[in-house]
């Protein structure tokens, strides 16, 4: 593989397991009026790395790959960093409800319908739904050389307790 990174490979064909592994049709139990731009897709197959529960559709998985990622209320990925030789990183949309961005060593960052923030390679962050809001955004993966993620300690009650 030369600009697409073999985890976005391994995410993409994890994602399409993961969900006939789910049944393939069971879609995240969104609010009524929940105004999200995609589907909010099916259980995620990476949810051992998250606390709570989140839903993945993917949207494209060639050349820049996107993937909508819906968090429920209190919902947050793990720490992690995505790691590239050449290129990388990872952009974020948020596109509906709420919810956060946080690098090592930073304040936590409030996301709302319309926020974008780009995610260097080797930077270590987590990002998730408030504890109050479903929260959805959509993942770009920028094309990568050597591209790969380390996922890291769980964002702990107390971290996430401190944001208002």
């Amino acid at each position: 593989m030369t600009l697409m990174s073999k985890s976005a490979a391994l995410f993409a064909a994890a994602t399409v397991a993961g969900a006939a592994a789910a049944g393939g049709s069971a879609q995240a139990p969104v609010p009524a009026g929940y105004d999200a731009v995609f589907p909010p897709g099916t259980p995620n197959p990476y949810n051992k790395f998250f606390t709570g529960q989140s839903y993945l559709q993917p949207i494209i998985r060639e050349g820049v790959p996107a993937f909508n990622v819906t968090f429920e209320p209190g919902c947050r990925n793990f720490w992690h960093i995505h790691n590239a030789e050449k290129g990388g990183g990872q952009i974020l949309l948020a596109v509906a409800g709420r919810g956060w961005y946080q690098e090592e060593g930073k304040p936590a960052r409030e996301l709302k319908k319309g926020d974008a923030v780009y995610i260097a390679p080797g930077v270590k962050h987590w990002h998730g739904a408030a504890r109050d809001s479903w929260f959805t955004h959509i993942a770009l993966e920028v094309p990568a050389e050597g591209g790969s993620t380390t996922w890291c300690e769980p964002v702990s009650d107390e971290e996430y307790g401190r944001l208002p």
